[in-house]
């Protein structure tokens, strides 16, 4: 086994401390030594190297001792670095642009037209402003292949072609990486929602399309294609799934229906995977609420033996959007923070 040399345990601690600053907010360095059980000469040593490379600065003084540098107050600099992401759908693109805290500080929405590759260049440099972009993660519709990142079927994003991700990563100057826009609502669910504390649950989007995401082992499961959670190509009672549960459709029929039509396409998933937890996410999932879930719950019981929750996502606002940022904001502070 080796030993960590000095520069490597220096850059644990230093992460250790931004990733504390992270989830807790502005802390003293007697906080900082309490919550990582460092020395304070070595609390000290970081602090300073944070300082110096415009990492944290100091943001005000404790309020139980206002002498002394144990006194001071250390935060993030929020304005480090700046990502942005991006929802690409049918007929609108979102853009949200987020500090290295995570604050989202601007946001644009326009309709889907001409070519995309000017049009995802020019909304996230409207909403960048002057701000420079660390990373940009743009959500899609379609099975996006793990090993090249591109979109493999795109026929619910007009203009699509080849070579898209490339074009843009050059066009803005940065790393751009693409994803399955209902994979990026479950890590919204996972980290912020109604999955928040499950290692293993499936997303059931039904929104502007049909789809599902998987999580297993609290990572996201894509499939060797990409094709994990496709469940709108699934036949269920001699009629594609997607077909069965579109948003217009639920408008149509009663709760006790739509949850009965719900309930067996997450069937599926509770035989094949029983991840204890199903969320009814987009618009119709959403809409339903506590007695939609509750409804699919019940039907769920009826046809199979494996217990199952199943819960309304709680995210507010655009899943897919947030999912979008939270999944930059890891990629940029690996950058950032090392």
């Amino acid at each position: 086994m080796k030993t960590a040399t000095p520069a490597m345990a220096r850059a644990i601690n230093d992460r250790l401390a931004l990733d504390l600053l992270l989830e807790r907010g502005p802390l003293t360095a007697p906080q900082l030594r309490e919550l990582t059980g460092l020395s304070r000469p070595t609390v000290s040593d970081l602090i300073e190297r944070l300082t110096q490379g415009g990492l944290i600065e100091v943001t005000g003084e404790s309020g139980e001792d206002r002498r002394g540098p144990n006194a001071r107050v250390y935060g993030l600099v929020a304005g480090r670095a700046h990502v942005a992401g991006v929802d690409l759908r049918r007929e609108t693109i979102s853009v949200a642009i987020a500090d290295i805290t995570g604050r989202v500080v601007s946001s644009r929405t326009r309709p889907v037209g001409g070519d995309l590759v000017e049009l995802v260049a020019e909304v996230v440099a409207q909403a960048a402003g002057e701000r420079a972009i660390d990373n940009v993660v743009v959500g899609a519709p379609g099975l996006v292949a793990p090993r090249d990142g591109e979109l493999v079927s795109a026929n619910d994003v007009p203009g699509w072609r080849p070579g898209l991700v490339g074009a843009w990563s050059e066009r803005l100057g940065g790393p751009v990486t693409l994803e399955n826009e209902v994979n990026l609502a479950a890590i919204a669910e996972l980290r912020t929602g109604a999955a928040q504390g499950a290692e293993d649950f499936v997303l059931m989007w039904v929104g502007d399309g049909v789809g599902a995401a998987v999580v297993l082992g609290g990572r996201l499961r894509r499939g060797v294609s990409g094709g994990a959670g496709e469940i709108g190509f699934l036949e269920v009672d001699g009629t594609a799934f997607c077909n069965l549960v579109t948003e217009s459709v639920a408008s149509r029929l009663g709760r006790a229906e739509f949850a009965a039509r719900m309930a067996k396409g997450a069937f599926a998933f509770v035989t094949l995977l029983d991840p204890g937890l199903v969320v009814l996410g987009g618009e119709a999932g959403q809409a339903g609420g506590d007695e939609l879930a509750a409804e699919v719950a019940a039907r769920l019981r009826e046809l199979s033996p494996a217990p199952t929750e199943v819960r309304a996502s709680t995210v507010e606002g655009n899943a897919v959007l947030q999912g979008a940022v939270l999944t930059a904001l890891d990629r940029a502070r690996d950058h950032v923070f090392g």
